[in-house]
């Protein structure tokens, strides 16, 4: 489904690291960036909210100057989401086609519900219900049965669930800036958006998005997605090792990261220094960058080779022949395309958001793709319902109803 010329789609990734509020607007020629804004995030862990307050400082900063730059309030968002507690799986639903034999609508809406209607723990939420494909009678591998004759529909899901206490946080935490939230949206999901072709996604590729806190995990195979992981090893883990190792603070550790960090230490010129920044006022130090180098190394290739034992223990290796797009703030290192080969044995190209206008200088960055993600899904994604915060039960609803009937009549 397409949305209207000049609507106005807003992302807002909600990141360990920084919050990025990215607006876009619905042109004839696609999605055109007209507002960036990023602020530090300080009260995530590991994808998850730990300080509302902090987090809800942070999208403000962040939305202001999105807003600024664009011209534009912003009111309504699609939100990411990360962290450990994400959990996908396979499903599959049967359903039989109405009176006269066709496929139409209602029967697929019908047969996905159907598919969707797992039992799960009370503490988890749906956030995704993603078909992949559709059988109708014997026949497999029907993209789009709309209009076919049949009598047995069937379809085959991939359902995404995460814990309701985090989704609700961030809610909470939008809601607490004046914004609605349209959906919540996996942030794996939102980058592949953003970065990769139909047709990698049809002949099978995996997308590693290694953020600050998490490493998400997105495979594809014949154009739908079969499989999502998130590993709680990221950036961050990165800039710790350098600040111990270099004796610096974390701030100066994340500095050196983003202007001199490197993934192979080979590719390193030997001779190349760089000033490290001393704790307890000392003065700094002239260190070479190939020691630098050598802290990062084992760290980065220590995150690939995770994820390239979750690849294998999703059964998913032999359908990525299109190979491996890393994405996320962490991989602007350098050579971190070449260690990733390495390590997984196959072809790695950086992804960056592409397929969008405006100010495409900006967004072409890994540490935007799922902000610009976020903005696609919007685009040609329906709200899958406008979220509010947790209702309380409805015993406590009653009781609180009856003290006050009570407090009323005596």
């Amino acid at each position: 489904m397409g949305r209207n010329q000049n609507e106005i789609i807003v992302g807002l990734d909600i990141g360990t690291t920084k919050i990025a509020c990215i607006i876009g607007e619905v042109t004839p020629e696609g999605i055109d960036i007209i507002g960036i804004g990023s602020h530090p995030s300080r009260g995530l862990r590991k994808g998850v909210v730990i300080n509302i307050d902090a987090t809800i400082n942070s999208i403000k900063k962040a939305v202001e100057e999105a807003e600024l730059m664009a011209g534009c309030e912003v009111n309504t968002v699609y939100a990411g989401i990360a962290g450990g507690h994400i959990h996908g799986f396979n499903s599959h639903g049967i359903v039989a086609v109405n009176k006269d034999k066709e496929v139409r609508p209602g029967d697929l809406s019908r047969v996905v519900d159907a598919a969707g209607a797992v039992a799960i723990p009370m503490d988890r939420q749906i956030l995704h219900v993603i078909p992949q494909e559709y059988v109708v009678d014997d026949q497999d591998g029907i993209k789009e049965p709309l209009g076919m004759t049949g009598v047995r529909l069937e379809a085959k899901v991939h359902i995404v669930t995460a814990s309701v206490t985090s989704a609700q946080n961030i809610i909470k935490c939008a809601r607490a800036c004046g914004l609605n939230v349209a959906d919540i949206v996996l942030e794996q999901l939102a980058s592949s958006e953003a970065v990769l072709e139909p047709d990698e996604k049809e002949l099978g590729v995996a997308v590693v998005d290694i953020g600050g806190g998490t490493t998400d995990i997105a495979i594809f195979s014949k154009g739908a997605l079969v499989h999502t992981a998130v590993l709680s090893l990221g950036g961050n883990h990165l800039t710790n090792d350098i600040a111990v190792g270099l004796r610096t603070p974390m701030a100066e550790a994340e500095r050196i990261k983003q202007r001199f960090g490197c993934a192979l230490t080979a590719r390193v010129n030997p001779e190349e220094t760089i000033e490290v920044p001393s704790v307890g006022g000392r003065p700094p130090r002239i260190l070479s960058r190939e020691i630098l180098a050598e802290i990062i190394e084992p760290r980065v290739e220590e995150i690939f080779a995770y994820v390239a034992r979750e690849i294998k223990d999703s059964g998913c290796q032999d359908l990525i022949a299109g190979g491996v797009v890393i994405t996320g703030g962490t991989t602007i290192l350098d050579n971190m395309p070449e260690l990733a080969e390495e390590v997984l044995g196959m072809p790695v190209r950086r992804g960056l958001p592409q397929s969008v206008g405006g100010l495409v200088d900006v967004v072409r960055n890994p540490k935007f793709a799922t902000g610009v993600g976020l903005v696609a899904y919007g685009a040609t994604e329906p709200p899958a319902h406008f979220f509010q915060e947790e209702k309380p039960p409805v015993a406590t609803r009653v009781a609180s109803r009856m003290k006050q009937w009570f407090a009323e009549m005596f």
